[in-house]
């Protein structure tokens, strides 16, 4: 396992495994998501540690297999233990349906109990605990996402005198929302005991000064750029906006291997020269799953010379699947699905092909380079990596990315992608239409300026633009345990 004396800590809700148990055996492999395809490749090419969640209640006697998954990863595990009421209450109530609905612009799904606020910080303070007891004492600390908002300000209460920063994955929301947080002021609060507070978009941050401006109007900023410096009782906070990327080259080569090669002529003689409109999405009702599929429902209806030329291959992968509100929308889906191909369905041709299950990287990156179009349509996102993943799997440039102008990528991918108001399904279905008709050469110049754009501004950059305004540290000023290929 690495050294312990590395000098980053990552810190997150879940660890980037997932343990499973079968026939009374445990078993782990690596996890997937926005923050492991992120972090994953820094950890594994800088070494340090990452704190988290097994994501398992009573795995406690699997979490042999973490050391065994660090001498492989080249960076060191270091679980935190939730119990049942924990998971409950910290979770699936305070994160789940507090925080996650509330700054995703849908406050009517949120419910505001105190018992998930007492739980959130009961959780925070284990997360702290189990910093404290990482790493080496100077070493920096990264910590990631909504859920725990609050380890800086209880590892200053504790007396660490580490420098931390923060993320938010997702978005943050416009004071009207947030103002509807009954711990409003004391979220603030704690954020503001971060040296670094960073967001995906310039958006999301002005959001976060206005609610700064409303509530703590002691606090003032100064500064201008990307990062701006707010004075909080004789200290600076640094706040910035900070695009998160993908691994592009380990896409890139990926993409290129003779696996994903083969799949690929398997995927293309299954279309029988159909073009395929690809979608792929956490199962979640900020992603606009059903209001692609009414889109698409009303583009095979305005325009029939579609029918039989394109499928919509919808892939969803499982996720909360106890959630009563996640299973109704998975059933809402598979409805709107059945009905579609059971209004235009021909033989030989449905137009919706639909997958409930998680992919593995290689055979995702295959329907990547298969698919014609990729429809990236949700509601809300702070960033969302499956467009990026499509532009740089996309190796002869003859693909269309479609995507949300409410996705935080749409900042960075304004100039090669197609814009769409998902809430616009009559717009959405003109778009298809026309997008499909587009000249070769435009795609291409259009896919060219994309993947240009996210091979500058890969994940390796996103991590050194966020430690130099954090830490003052460059990526390179950590130890290299192994050489990036």
């Amino acid at each position: 396992m690495p050294s312990s004396s590395q000098g980053l800590i990552v810190v997150s809700n879940r660890l980037p495994v997932v343990l499973s148990k079968a026939d009374g055996e445990w078993g782990i492999k690596a996890g997937a998501g926005g923050l492991v395809s992120a972090m994953a490749p820094v950890l594994r090419d800088r070494g340090g540690t990452w704190v988290g969640w097994t994501g398992t209640e009573g795995a406690h006697e699997a979490e042999s297999l973490l050391g065994d998954f660090s001498r492989d990863a080249g960076y060191s595990l270091c679980p935190v233990r939730l119990e049942k009421e924990d998971v409950a209450d910290f979770y699936y109530g305070f994160a789940n349906e507090v925080i996650w609905p509330l700054f995703h612009d849908f406050q009517s799904l949120c419910n505001f109990y105190p018992r998930y606020w007492r739980s959130y910080l009961k959780v925070n303070k284990l997360y702290a605990d189990a910093v404290i007891s990482s790493g080496q004492p100077d070493a920096y600390v990264w910590v990631h996402d909504y859920h725990l908002m609050h380890v800086g300000q209880l590892l200053k209460e504790m007396g660490s005198t580490r420098r931390a920063g923060f993320f938010l994955h997702i978005p943050f929301p416009p004071v009207d929302n947030y103002l509807k947080l009954p711990w409003r002021d004391r979220v603030l609060s704690a954020l503001l005991e971060y040296d670094l507070v960073g967001f995906q978009t310039y958006r999301d941050r002005r959001n976060f000064m206005q609610a700064i401006n409303v509530l703590l109007p002691h606090v003032k900023s100064q500064g201008r750029g990307p990062v701006v410096e707010l004075l909080v009782d004789g200290r600076v906070v640094r706040v910035g906006a900070f695009p998160i990327s993908i691994d592009y080259r380990s896409f890139v080569r990926t993409a290129r291997s003779a696996g994903v090669s083969e799949m690929v002529s398997s995927l293309n003689a299954a279309m029988q020269q159909r073009k395929m409109l690809l979608a792929v999405d956490r199962l979640d009702y900020s992603k606009g799953i059903p209001y692609r599929l009414e889109g698409y429902k009303e583009a095979l209806s305005r325009y029939p010379e579609l029918h039989e030329n394109v499928t919509l291959m919808q892939i969803m992968v499982p996720s909360r699947q106890e959630v009563p509100r996640y299973q109704a929308l998975k059933q809402d889906i598979e409805r709107m699905v059945g009905e579609i191909n059971g209004l235009f369905s021909k033989p030989g041709w449905n137009p919706v092909e639909y997958q409930y299950r998680s992919l593995g990287r290689e055979e995702l990156v295959a329907y990547y380079r298969a698919a014609a179009m990729a429809i990236v349509s949700p509601l809300r996102d702070g960033m969302n990596l499956v467009a990026k993943e499509y532009c740089a799997c996309n190796l002869g440039k003859r693909g269309v990315l479609m995507l949300s102008e409410f996705a935080g990528a749409a900042a960075q991918l304004q100039n090669g992608a197609v814009l769409i108001n998902p809430f616009d399904t009559e717009g959405m279905a003109q778009a298809i239409k026309e997008s499909l008709e587009f000249p070769q050469e435009q795609v291409r110049k259009r896919m060219e300026r994309m993947r240009d754009g996210i091979r500058k501004n890969d994940i390796f950059r996103w991590v050194d633009m966020f430690l130099l305004a954090a830490f003052s540290r460059h990526l390179n000023d950590f130890p290299t345990s192994n050489v990036r290929d």
